[in-house]
């Protein structure tokens, strides 16, 4: 057997991952000199109200290496092999935090697989791989597999305001300021692994429905496209947006995924996205 691991920038419920018995890794978040695990310590609600009250942009770290070992062990205990499902490693130090902890394991087989990609196509990439641990598959074939779907993701979202990509230092505050003046609502992938601007829209009503004619226009349909939805605060608009897609393209169902604190730092509250394979 296989044992999967993911971490909470997959954004997958808590409860599925439980029920599935796929072990979560927290990513820390620090409000000036107080950090917490973004799983049991802080949810995105708690960290929305926080955020509210803050005078200062919180940080986020990756996880420690040590929250690894505990799952490590386990499965060196029933001598199963391990595959860690990471966020992109030009975005996270996931990546590094996990091989960090497997070097204390060094008699072991444990992957560490850099999916250049976050939020609701790494949770399907997650689930895929458990699927397949579950399904009796081999490690070399699991990564095989996601190895083969790293360059098929497609993952656009619009942020409500660049206020925090500013903050964050991801734009510059001249760009931010223009971009709200002229009502400029962008609309960025995620690509090769990194963040990039796709296109811009005038008005948050069109750029929403510039989203949808993409996910309409890429999106193949069918169970393999693991289509999703991402939001954050922004629910009602979220499920619109699903209704919509799901209107238009040949998928059995839409889940919506909620952000975690870990990306809302960056995109901030009322953002919404699309996530699927091609």
């Amino acid at each position: 057997m296989t044992l999967i691991i993911a971490d909470t920038t997959c954004g997958l419920p808590r409860d599925l991952l439980e029920q599935r018995g796929i072990p979560v890794i927290p990513q820390i978040v620090m409000f000036e000199e107080n950090s917490f695990h973004d799983d049991t310590e802080m949810d995105t609600a708690t960290f929305l109200k926080r955020l509210k009250a803050s005078r200062t942009l919180p940080k986020t770290a990756a996880p420690e290496p040590p929250l690894y070992f505990p799952f490590f062990k386990e499965a060196q205990e029933s001598g199963e092999s391990v595959i860690v499902v990471a966020p992109t490693a030009k975005a996270s130090g996931t990546v590094r935090s996990a091989q960090t902890a497997a070097l204390e394991f060094p008699n072991m087989d444990i992957r560490v697989v850099d999916t250049q990609t976050i939020s609701c196509n790494l949770g399907s990439l997650v689930l895929l791989a458990d699927d397949m641990a579950k399904a009796g598959e081999s490690a070399d074939a699991i990564v095989a597999k996601l190895n083969d779907m790293l360059p098929r993701g497609r993952l656009y979202f619009l942020v409500d305001t660049l206020e925090y990509l500013a903050k964050g230092g991801r734009i510059g505050g001249a760009k931010r300021l223009l971009a709200e003046l002229l009502e400029i609502r962008p609309i960025l992938q995620v690509r090769n692994g990194q963040v990039e601007a796709f296109e811009q829209q005038r008005t948050k009503k069109r750029a929403l429905a510039r989203l949808t004619e993409v996910a309409v226009e890429q999106c193949p349909g069918g169970e393999s496209a693991h289509l999703c939805v991402i939001q954050v605060a922004a629910e009602r608009e979220a499920e619109a947006f699903a209704a919509e897609l799901k209107s238009r393209v040949n998928v059995p169902q839409i889940p919506i995924y909620e952000l975690p604190p870990a990306i809302v730092v960056h995109a901030g509250p009322r953002t919404m996205g699309v996530g699927f394979f091609v």
